[in-house]
C-alpha cells in the first residue's frame, strides 16, 4: 500500500427525549455501529405540571456516551475463533490453536503476530496488551490444554474432570487429518511407496477444501497458504477450495422443471434423489460409459465466484448445450455435467499446485459428497488419480478424536495416531480408457472461463 491509511472517523449522535436519553455511534457512511440509552427522571409536583432536572439529563448524556465505547469494545475480555472458544469453555484455558490463528488470524508460526498489521487497520489495542485478547499462548493441534476438563465442564458434558482436551483444528482440517495419514499397504496404490506429501485430502460437502502438505513452503497462486503446522505438525499446508459444490448440485437439481417428478419416483423406490439419478443415468447411457452423456453439455461451476485457483469472486456460473427438453433424462444429464464440472475444478486446482511444486498422486476424499459413487468415480476419471475413501465416513470426527488421542498421551505424535486410527475403506481407480474424452472435456472447461472473461471485456469496453 502506498501512503498511510487514514484512520476511520466516528460520530456520536445524542437524542434527549421525554423519558430517556439515547445515543448512537455512527461511521462516515451513516451506519449505526452502537446504541445506548438511559432513563431520565420526571417529577409531577401537581396535576398537569411536569418538571425535569437539567443536571439529571446531563448525567444521562454522560452515561450513554460512556456506554457506547464500552458496548463496540472495552467490555470484551477475549476474542475467540469458535474452536478456541469451545476449548476455553471445556478447560478454562485461553491458549489458542495454531490452526485457527495461522489460517484465519494472520498469525505466523515462525514470527508470531505482526504489530504493523494491527496498527494499520486501527486495532493497535491488541498490540498494547501483548495480544492477551486474541492469544499470546499458541499451541499446535493435539497439544494438551491445561489440566483437561474443568469440574463444571465435565458435569455439563457427563464426563470425568481432568479428561485431556486437545488444541483444536478447523473442521475441514480435522477431516484432512482423519484421512490423509491412513495406512494404505495392500491396496495397490502408488502412494504406498511415496511420502505423505503425495496425498491430497479433499473434504467435500456444501463447499470443498483441497488440503495438500509439503516439507518446505510452496506458494501457489490462488491457493491459501503455505501455513506451517496448521494441520499436520511439521508440514506446510496449502488449502485450495471450491466455494460451492454440494450446494451447487442441489441448486441445479432442485431448480429443474423435472425435480417434482424426481422426488415422487425416488420416494416410491425409498431412495435418495441422488441414488435415483445415478441409477437413471445407468439406464439411459446404453452401451457407452455414463460420463459420455455430456458430450455436448458443459458447466463452469463458479456460481458463487472462484476461490481456487483463480481467486476471482466476480466469476459466474456457465452452462452451454441446453435444449428445450425438460424431462427426467435432461435433469439427470445436467446433474452429471455439474458433478463433472466440480471434478474438473479439482483437476484445475491440482494442476496449479503441481505447477508450483507439489507432487500429487492420490486423492483422499471425505465429507458428504464422498458418499456419492458417481461423484467419487468422476473425480478419479477426470483427475486420472485413484481415490481413497475412509473406512469411517465421518472423517472430521475421526480427525478430532486423533487430536484427543494425542492430548491423552496415548500416541507419541499426530503422525503415529493417524497411521493407527485412519483406515482405508475403499479405493476407486480411474478408468484410463476414458482419459481422452475427459482431456477434451477439460479443454472445453478452460475455454468456458476464458470466454467469460472475453465477454466481460467486451461489455466493459468504452
Amino acid at each position: 500500500m502506498s501512503g498511510e491509511q487514514k484512520p476511520e472517523r466516528y460520530y456520536v449522535g445524542v437524542d434527549v427525549g421525554t423519558g430517556s436519553v439515547r445515543a448512537a455511534l455512527v461511521d462516515q457512511s451513516g451506519v449505526l455501529l452502537a446504541f445506548a440509552d438511559q432513563p431520565i427522571k420526571k417529577w409531577e409536583p401537581q396535576f398537569n405540571h411536569h418538571e425535569q432536572s437539567s443536571e439529571d439529563i446531563w448525567a444521562a448524556c454522560c452515561v450513554v456516551t460512556k456506554n457506547l465505547r464500552e458496548t463496540c469494545w472495552d467490555k470484551a475480555g477475549h476474542f475467540f475463533d469458535l474452536p478456541d472458544f469451545l476449548s476455553w469453555k471445556a478447560t478454562g484455558v485461553t491458549a489458542r490453536s495454531l490452526c485457527s490463528l495461522v489460517c484465519k488470524w494472520t498469525y505466523s508460526a515462525e514470527k508470531g503476530w505482526d504489530d504493523s498489521f494491527w496498527k494499520m487497520i486501527g486495532l493497535e489495542d491488541f498490540v498494547a496488551d501483548n495480544y492477551s485478547k486474541i492469544g499470546n499462548q499458541v499451541l499446535p493441534p493435539g497439544a494438551s490444554l491445561g489440566n483437561g476438563l474443568t469440574p463444571e465442564a465435565a458435569r455439563d458434558l457427563g464426563l470425568l474432570p481432568g479428561i485431556a482436551v486437545a488444541a483444536s483444528l478447523i473442521d475441514a482440517h480435522a477431516g484432512g487429518l482423519g484421512v490423509i495419514g491412513a495406512d494404505v499397504r495392500g491396496h495397490g496404490l502408488v502412494c504406498e511407496g511415496q511420502p505423505v506429501t503425495s496425498r491430497l485430502a479433499v473434504i467435500c460437502g456444501t463447499s470443498s477444501c483441497h488440503m495438500g502438505i509439503s516439507k518446505d513452503p510452496i506458494f501457489v497462486p490462488g491457493v491459501w497458504g503455505p501455513y506451517f503446522s496448521a494441520m499436520l505438525p511439521g508440514f506446510w499446508l496449502n488449502e485450495g477450495g471450491q466455494s460451492v459444490t454440494g450446494k451447487l448440485i442441489d441448486h441445479m437439481v432442485q431448480g429443474h422443471a423435472a425435480f417434482p417428478e424426481l422426488q415422487v419416483k425416488a420416494t416410491a423406490r425409498c431412495q435418495s434423489i441422488y441414488a435415483y439419478l445415478n441409477s437413471h443415468l445407468d439406464l439411459i447411457k446404453k452401451a457407452q460409459p455414463v460420463g459420455f452423456l455430456t458430450v455436448d453439455l458443459h458447466v463452469w461451476p463458479d456460481f458463487h465466484g472462484n476461490r481456487s485457483p483463480l481467486a476471482d469472486l466476480t466469476l459466474k456460473g456457465m452452462v452451454t448445450g441446453l435444449k428445450l427438453s425438460q424431462d427426467l433424462d435432461d435433469l439427470a444429464i445436467l446433474y452429471l455435467a455439474t458433478v463433472q464440472a466440480i471434478a474438473l475444478g479439482t483437476r484445475f486446482i491440482i494442476e496449479a499446485m503441481e505447477a508450483a511444486g507439489h507432487s500429487i498422486s492420490t486423492l483422499f476424499l471425505c465429507g458428504g459428497l464422498s458418499k456419492n459413487p458417481l461423484f467419487v468415480q468422476m473425480h478419479a476419471d477426470i483427475t486420472g488419480m485413484p481415490v481413497v475413501l475412509s473406512q469411517e465416513v465421518e472423517s472430521v470426527l475421526v480427525g478430532a478424536a486423533i487430536l484427543g488421542a494425542c492430548a491423552s498421551g496415548d500416541f507419541a505424535s499426530v503422525q503415529e495416531a493417524m497411521a493407527k486410527m485412519s483406515k482405508v475403506g475403499k479405493v476407486v481407480f480411474p478408468r484410463l480408457q476414458d482419459k481422452k474424452y475427459y482431456d477434451k472435456k477439460y479443454q472445453v472447461f478452460l475455454k468456458l472461463v476464458e470466454h467469460q472473461k472475453e465477454y466481460l471485456a467486451i461489455m466493459n469496453d468504452d
